[in-house]
């Protein structure tokens, strides 16, 4: 599995990019080929797609946007085009604003959506994405709460230490602070 290729663009058809790293070319399927220029240096966060006889990397600019096709694609029958073409017209916030409003008409007018798409979408990911500005100290904590677990602590045990943690320092500072914290307890 590929977190991101960190490449110069090579070639931008309609439907893919090809990334060079390191003298290797990944094809990449994108949402928008044309928000990429030739022989610049770009990280692309991906996603390899494989099913039984296709096997297809996906790329984003954004991680959010990796994310949200992430989450599109675990919607039952929202496939990886049908995701990537919802990316490609609209933006994280504008999709994320939809989905929580619950504004299926905004999630039709994306290529092959219908009525049953848009509302299945609703279903499976309203109140779940957390895209917006300022979700950073979250997801640290997030990340510091994962490591714990790896440790061997309880959620219960987390919990009770996550909330005392000052969320504007680095993830290790916070992790040790944590495990100080979990060490009184």
């Amino acid at each position: 599995m590929y977190g991101y290729i960190n490449g110069i663009v090579t070639k931008i058809t309609p439907k893919y990019i090809i990334c060079e790293n390191n003298g290797i070319g990944y094809e990449i399927i994108v949402p928008n080929p044309f928000s990429y220029k030739l022989s610049n240096n770009y990280k692309i966060y991906t996603y390899q797609y494989v099913r039984e006889d296709i096997i297809e990397l996906y790329g984003f600019l954004e991680f959010e946007e990796k994310e949200l096709f992430l989450k599109l694609i675990s919607v039952s029958g929202i496939g990886p085009k049908s995701a990537l073409s919802i990316l490609a017209t609209g933006t994280v916030s504008e999709i994320c604003n939809a989905i929580e409003s619950r504004n299926d008409v905004y999630l039709r007018k994306f290529p092959g959506i219908g009525t049953k798409a848009s509302q299945q979408i609703i279903l499976d990911l309203a109140g779940k994405l957390s895209f917006e500005e300022g979700t950073s100290s979250n997801t640290k904590l997030d990340d510091v709460s994962d490591a714990l677990i790896a440790l061997g602590y309880s959620k219960k045990e987390i919990t009770k230490v996550i909330g005392k943690l000052d969320a504007n320092m680095e993830e290790g500072e916070l992790i040790k602070e944590a495990l100080k914290k979990l060490v009184k307890a």
